[in-house]
């Protein structure tokens, strides 16, 4: 007798087509041993009836299958699970645990004791987002990507998805960084002198690991990216804030015995302000002068769309002090988590060391499709669609900021994807986004980019990267409400 139709059923909310969800069905039941090698599968007519789905849609998911020799076809006779089908292998039932360990005394809880900003897993479903870090993806070029990743996935460049690079890199993305994404920051780099990262932040925790440890001082910005305070907090390094001014890093205020200075001069973050080329080039002096190393974290220099983007630091960099560290995500997509480091080639030999130790290197599919995605040209025409609805989000929150009377405390004359946002000094503003997220509003606290030692609550960043204009008024309505009437 044939299993019965009624034992199968899609579940609510899978993704993927129907073909593949059943498929996906099939596979589980003979993966998990409900379905046993030999047994008879229901007709394609049957099973098309009971799912409500059309016959052609099973016949092609167990044809598929077939393939897959998951399933076998004996003639007439009709589909049955095939006798080599993939077995999960079998296991006596493990008995309950008593979790006895105490890893959070174990470990000292370095890295779960650090303040984090932590989204909503659901931010999307909120209508007004005005967090960090997240794209509207409808600007987004999903047909070219698509077309990139397949080409990438093609016979020709199976050895660069499959193949362990080990400590190399995909030489094909590697050219076209050097050749279309660093010139337009004034960079001029060899091979040698460049490495792939994690992105950004995965940049940045190398750049810890070679240059830092005990006994190093690191000077970093306050407020800063908190994301940097997580990485140096456990490196036994000693941190020294800086405060910023509307300009950014003040050179001056640096102090003596730094080893390395960390800083963000494109769109500080979270100030969104751009340091003047002549700050940068006395940062640069001072480091030559007082010996300490410079970590750039080139964050939303494509986001320069209301004055021409200044140089980077690592272009007026002259004796190798300056390491440069940027990234994809925020210009292509925030899940690509992939990266790069610019610096000397003995720094990159370390940190090249140091990443194979941890990772080897990113995946070679995506390297490539990245690489192709710039040969074609699609990054540079998806960063120009970006800044001109950017440039737009970014006049209507600024007009509803003024209509609604809120304070900007910065907001930068470069661009960028925020505004710096200041409460009456009455207003907790961890409290204030908690009572937002119950309206619909999503707004992160400030309390997160502050060095502890310097604490402010009545700061707030606002993001309008994944806010259509249309909402961006509405959304910024219930804030103006909120921080009016605090609790």
């Amino acid at each position: 007798m044939p299993i019965p139709a009624e034992a199968f059923f899609l579940p609510e909310g899978s993704s993927g087509t129907l073909q593949g969800r059943i498929r996906a069905m099939v596979v589980e039941g003979i993966l998990s041993g409900r379905l046993r090698p030999g047994e008879k599968m229901p007709s394609s007519r049957g099973l098309a009836e009971h799912l409500g789905v059309s016959r052609i849609t099973v016949t092609l998911a167990y044809s598929d299958l077939v393939s897959s020799d998951y399933l076998m076809a004996r003639g007439r006779s009709g589909y049955y699970v095939s006798e080599t089908a993939p077995r999960a292998p079998q296991f006596p039932q493990s008995p309950a645990r008593d979790e006895s360990v105490d890893f959070a005394a174990l470990t000292g809880a370095r890295y779960s004791r650090l303040a984090r900003v932590i989204k909503p897993e659901d931010w999307e479903r909120y209508p007004y987002p005005f967090i960090y870090g997240q794209a509207d993806v409808a600007l987004f070029d999903h047909q070219n990507w698509r077309q990139c990743a397949l080409r990438a996935l093609g016979k020709r460049d199976f050895a660069a998805l499959t193949s362990d690079y080990y400590e190399r890199d995909d030489p094909v993305l590697i050219e076209h960084v050097l050749r279309t994404i660093l010139p337009r920051r004034g960079i001029a780099a060899r091979a040698e002198e460049v490495l792939l990262t994690l992105g950004a932040q995965n940049a940045l925790w190398m750049a810890a690991q070679v240059l830092l440890g005990p006994g190093k001082r690191a000077a970093i910005e306050n407020p800063g990216y908190a994301g940097l305070r997580a990485i140096l907090e456990p490196s036994g390094a000693e941190i020294l804030p800086v405060d910023v001014d509307e300009y950014g890093l003040p050179p001056e205020r640096l102090p003596a015995g730094a080893d390395v200075v960390f800083t963000t001069p494109s769109h500080q973050c979270p100030t969104n302000a751009t340091m003047p080329v002549a700050r940068r080039a006395g940062l640069i002096e001072a480091a030559a002068e007082r010996g300490f190393v410079i970590v750039e974290d080139d964050y939303e220099f494509e986001m320069s769309f209301l004055k021409p983007v200044a140089p980077a630091l690592k272009s007026l960099d002259r004796e190798g002090r300056v390491i440069y560290a940027g990234s994809f995500s925020k210009s292509i997509f925030p899940g690509l988590r992939l990266g790069y480091l610019v610096a000397s080639p003995s720094f990159i030999a370390e940190a090249r060391a140091l990443r194979a130790v941890v990772l080897r290197h990113p995946p070679g599919h995506i390297q490539r499709t990245v690489a192709y995605f710039l040969a074609d040209g699609h990054y540079d025409a998806l960063v120009n669609r970006m800044k001109t609805a950017y440039r737009r989000r970014r006049q209507v929150m600024e007009e509803a900021i003024a209509e609604q009377g809120l304070m900007v405390a910065g907001q930068g004359g470069f661009g960028g994807s925020s505004f710096w946002m200041r409460a009456p000094e009455a207003v907790d503003t961890e409290d204030l986004a908690l009572r937002l997220r119950a309206q619909g509003v999503l707004i992160e606290a400030g309390r997160a980019v502050f060095h502890p030692a310097r604490l402010s609550r009545d700061f707030y960043p606002r993001a309008h990267f994944s806010v259509s204009p249309a909402r961006i008024p509405r959304g910024i309505a219930p804030i103006a409400r909120a921080v009016k009437a605090p609790r």
